[in-house]
């Protein structure tokens, strides 16, 4: 059994994992499949690092205290935390992220990969969705700069 299977793992940490994965399987198969091959694949690659891996999880659409049957399918739900939504397309649309975004919405998660195997470069293809979940990463020092630039405003 893998040490993955044993971890409590944070959504960033999942992701982390998710993408590695996605990277072999696209490096193994390359570009131009049907986005259903890519699915079982991933879902298999992930498996095999002891993770909890479901495929086309419904998502319900949930209003005025009642469920409605016509919600969506996310492709692979990862540990019961992290949607990911594949594509094999020549390019991302923005529509693309708005359907990973209501997926995370309606299915009350955190974060979602949408991660387009039709790309050349995999990691052009790959978009991160948070829905209120904080970056793990420190602020750069940009950002820390910029912070400090916005506090003395008022003194201007």
């Amino acid at each position: 059994m893998n040490a993955n299977s044993q971890a409590n793992h944070t959504e960033n940490q999942l992701s982390k994992i998710i993408l590695d994965a996605a990277f072999r399987v696209h490096t193994k198969t390359g570009l131009g499949l049907l986005e259903t091959v890519y699915e079982v694949i991933l879902a298999h690659e992930l498996r095999k690092q002891g993770l909890q891996v479901q495929r086309q999880v419904p998502i319900r659409i949930k209003y005025d205290e009642l469920e409605f049957d016509e919600g969506f399918r996310a492709d692979l739900l990862v540990e019961d935390k992290v949607i990911v939504e594949l594509k094999s397309v020549e390019k991302l649309v923005p529509v693309h992220s708005k359907q990973l975004l209501t997926q995370l919405r309606l299915g009350e998660r955190r974060l979602g990969l949408l991660i387009n195997f039709g790309e050349i470069h995999l990691k052009n293809g790959i978009e991160r969705t948070a829905n209120g979940l904080a970056d793990e990463t420190p602020p750069s020092f940009g950002h820390k700069l910029l912070s400090f630039f916005a506090s003395l405003a008022p003194f201007a």
